[in-house]
């Protein structure tokens, strides 16, 4: 039985960690982590939890809980596990950082972007950025850290990656327009989330300045093997969960210039995709809903062809705090320590 401790688990991606594991079969929750609730009984903060979960919360001495556990997941925010990490801990535990403290390999982009110094850059170069679907191979039961993606950057690299990757569209056109409900601001209390603030209101924020977009242009970089520069705008609408991502991109023009037809299109998304378990490439017409991801670990993804501006218009939804954060880092934890990928994930959607 695998010993997990979860620092931050009363807060949204952490409560969710503690659903999804209440029924993974390997795992056994013995360290629920709050700053805010220490000694109370974990059900007391999330009644839903009622008779399921009895523990009472504890701190975040994340040295002490090393000694204990054999997994520790940190849903907490930026600069947390950059400030406390050092190499005695590393190496008694394995680390799964929903965080986004060692996802972008260069600390300078990191730093500017989030406005903080980063405490221990030197683990950086060890940590392998959790996109399973992209880097699966790379997460081993030698990796000890894992930077689990962000609920935006998983939805937005996924619904375009393969396009990047076979150089069917021209990186220097990408445009990423994408909506989120408001759970994954997360749950401290803030003026601009509030029910009067948020409710029969749409807005756009972090315009050309969200910090989510270096993390996605360096992957898509990757892929593409070139540099990626994006224009990226997230909005906020009024629902508890969900991603949804409509990117645009000019085509690439074909050998005598026409362009990609949909059925080579689609034959590059099968490609990457046809296997995946938690990947879903809809039929030809049908458009993404935050609604038929609900509550799972599914990412649906499809793309229409706009033959009159030759572009392609990829669009990609999945729930925020499942595929977006907490489900994503059970499933990095199943490869770290050799379990079936999708244990403990088999959430079925919720609808309506």
């Amino acid at each position: 039985m695998i010993k997990a401790g979860i620092i931050g688990a009363t807060g949204y991606a952490g409560g969710e960690l503690v659903r999804i594991l209440a029924n993974h079969r390997e795992v056994r929750i013995i360290w629920y982590g709050s700053r805010s609730y220490i000694d109370k009984k974990y059900y007391q903060v999330y009644q839903n939890m009622f008779r399921i979960v009895e523990d009472v919360c504890k701190d975040d001495n994340l040295a002490e809980l090393a000694e204990q556990v054999d997994v520790i997941f940190t849903a907490t925010p930026q600069g947390f596990l950059a400030g406390l990490l050092t190499e005695e801990i590393l190496s008694k535990v394995k680390i799964v950082d929903l965080s986004a403290d060692y996802r972008i390999k260069d600390v300078n982009v990191y730093e500017k972007w989030y406005g903080i110094e980063h405490k221990s850059p030197q683990f950086i170069p060890e940590a392998v950025y959790g996109l399973c679907e992209v880097n699966r191979g790379q997460i081993t039961a030698q990796t000890r850290l894992v930077a689990n993606p962000g609920c935006y950057t998983t939805c937005s690299i996924l619904t375009a990656y393969p396009l990047v990757k076979d150089g069917l569209i021209d990186v220097d056109t990408l445009i990423v327009d994408a909506k989120s409900g408001t759970s994954g601001a997360g749950r401290g209390a803030k003026v601009p989330n509030l029910f009067c603030e948020v409710n029969e209101n749409i807005k756009a924020y972090g315009v050309a300045s969200h910090r989510h977009t270096p993390e996605i242009e360096e992957q898509l970089s990757y892929a593409g093997n070139c540099e990626v520069m994006i224009n990226f705008t997230p909005h906020l609408v009024p629902m508890n969960r969900g991603i949804l991502v409509t990117e645009y991109a000019k085509l690439r023009s074909k050998p005598g210039g026409t362009l990609p037809s949909w059925e080579e299109i689609r034959a590059v998304y099968d490609k990457y995709y046809a296997d995946e378990k938690f990947v879903r490439v809809l039929d030809k017409g049908i458009c993404p809903e935050t609604k038929w991801v609900e509550g799972s670990n599914y990412v649906d993804i499809n793309f229409v062809i706009d033959e009159r501006t030759g572009r392609v218009i990829m669009m990609g939804a999945l729930d925020n705090l499942v595929k977006g954060a907490a489900g994503q880092a059970v499933q990095n934890m199943n490869l770290l320590f050799g379990l079936p990928e999708d244990e403990g994930l088999e959430l079925v959607p919720c609808f309506p």
